[in-house]
């Protein structure tokens, strides 16, 4: 049996381009072979450590490829100068199992999770937006750039972060997009000048909030991944036609839905299409030019099967 390729991070993204990446995402959600199991959470006992998390997220094409993302969360490894999280993504034939490829995780996963959002903006930004916010100057917000400004006109973007030194880094990693990019630690106003905003945080409490947005606006929500975190206020919402990447995760797992769900505010109802409907017809995006609308995402095993089949070239 010939040994996996293996594909770093500088393999990965040479191979994962925007938006031929975002068009592949569209086609797996289109896919009735696509099926995705429940994600597994372990919990990972580390001497004289904080406990690690394993995370373990099959999904498959059947009589194609079968493919499995494992991550690992270790909260002490600052102390070893190396990352918390690693991982990465093992591609099979979904005929006899054989091993394929071994890609690099993080890599596979920033892009992937970026082309979703982009696939979204396809459907909920306005046709002519030009101006895009990311809010967050971590690893994902130069991909978030990236994406977005290859599925609408983007001409102007603009860097926002708590540290102005940190979202100038991110600012001067978009020099070859050939657009003006600037930085600002002003959210409030950024967001109010933006067509696309685009959110990727750590926060608890939010950093978006809804009296900032204008009419037209498109929201990005990537960053909250639990029900107790929270980037946006009840007021984004209420103003906002809301989407997400699936129901079934975003529903239980994102803290921007799950909290107005349990407050009262919203019902599942109002959500209006997942990516699954969108990309099939079977839910509206964007209808005027002067609507708001709010996508969140959690992501989704799909978006990394995509990504390591058009990563290796199948």
């Amino acid at each position: 049996m010939t040994a996996p390729q293996w594909f770093d991070a500088d393999a990965v993204r040479a191979r994962l381009t925007f938006p031929a990446l975002v068009d592949r995402l569209a086609e797996a959600f289109a896919d009735p072979a696509m099926t995705v199991p429940m994600r597994h959470h372990h919990t990972v006992p580390v001497p004289d450590a904080p406990d690690a998390t394993l995370l373990l997220m099959p999904a498959w094409r059947h009589g194609k490829h079968l493919g499995l993302k494992s991550v690992t969360v270790f909260p002490g490894n600052g102390r070893r100068s190396l990352p918390a999280i690693m991982g990465v993504y093992l591609l099979m034939s979904g005929e006899t199992g054989a091993p394929i490829a071994l890609l690099d995780g993080p890599m596979l996963t920033v892009r992937r999770t970026a082309a979703a959002s982009a696939l979204a903006a396809r459907f909920l930004a306005r046709k002519d937006a030009h101006r895009l916010t990311v809010i967050g100057t971590g690893a994902l917000a130069p991909h978030l750039a990236e994406a977005h400004a290859s599925v609408r006109p983007i001409r102007h973007i603009t860097i926002a972060g708590r540290t102005l030194d940190k979202a100038q880094q991110v600012a001067a990693q978009l020099a070859p997009l050939g657009v003006t990019v600037e930085a600002t630690t002003d959210i409030a106003e950024a967001v109010h000048r933006a067509d696309v905003i685009s959110c990727a945080t750590l926060a608890q409490e939010p950093v978006v909030r809804g009296d900032w947005l204008a009419p037209g606006a498109h929201l990005d929500l990537v960053g909250g991944f639990t029900p107790t975190m929270r980037e946006t206020d009840d007021r984004a919402i209420t103003r906002s036609e809301l989407y997400c990447d699936t129901r079934a995760g975003a529903l239980h797992e994102a803290g921007d839905l799950v909290q107005p769900l349990k407050s009262g505010l919203i019902s599942e109802a109002s959500v209006r299409g997942d990516l699954f409907e969108l990309v099939r017809g079977q839910a509206l995006g964007r209808r005027d030019d002067t609507a708001i609308t709010l996508f969140k995402s959690v992501g989704t095993a799909i978006e990394d099967l995509a990504a390591a089949e058009l990563a290796v070239g199948s």
